[in-house]
């Protein structure tokens, strides 16, 4: 029961930031498609608890969660295709931002928004379910306790409806 809820969860966030996702310009150049860099790309509003950004183990746990959780994604044979022209660091840096700015850890996200990040990838659930396993098996592996990790998860199942195409 544990697994089928954070599966459903997490499916809003699943490839939240997964290869497709297209994040923030550097600095002196304009963006492509001139989208307007917002915290409220991130999809979801920061948590005011300051307990659930301590359970996550801070800054520096969120980013050995987002540092598994992607290299699983790369390797995952179910959706390594997603990520086989991803730009890695660049991923890692908006997932860090996105999940530190969530859980209330005062960090900006400089990413795209979810819906023009994922357009016309083509994600289904079954993909979102194998990267939320992937995310699962990180914040396990970080020791945050179950209820936490629930509360980052319900804050990211709304982005589902922005993410899976079929």
């Amino acid at each position: 029961m544990k697994k089928t809820y954070l599966l459903a969860a997490v499916a809003a966030f699943a490839l939240t930031g997964s290869a497709f996702a297209q994040d923030a310009v550097p600095p002196g150049e304009k963006p492509v498609d001139a989208y307007k860099q917002s915290n409220a790309n991130a999809g979801a509003t920061p948590m005011t608890d300051t307990k659930v950004f301590e359970a996550f183990h801070g800054k520096a746990g969120i980013d050995r969660i987002v540092e598994t959780m992607v290299e699983r994604n790369f390797a995952d044979p179910r959706i390594k295709d997603f990520f086989a022209a991803a730009d890695k660091v660049r991923l890692k840096r908006t997932l860090k931002e996105q999940f530190c700015y969530i859980l209330g850890g005062g960090c900006d996200y400089t990413g795209k928004d979810m819906k023009s990040s994922h357009k016309d990838q083509g994600t289904t659930n079954r993909d979102m379910n194998a990267l939320i396993e992937n995310l699962q098996f990180a914040m396990d592996k970080e020791g945050v306790p179950f209820a936490a990790q629930n509360k980052l998860l319900a804050k990211l199942a709304p982005q589902q409806k922005d993410i899976v195409e079929r």
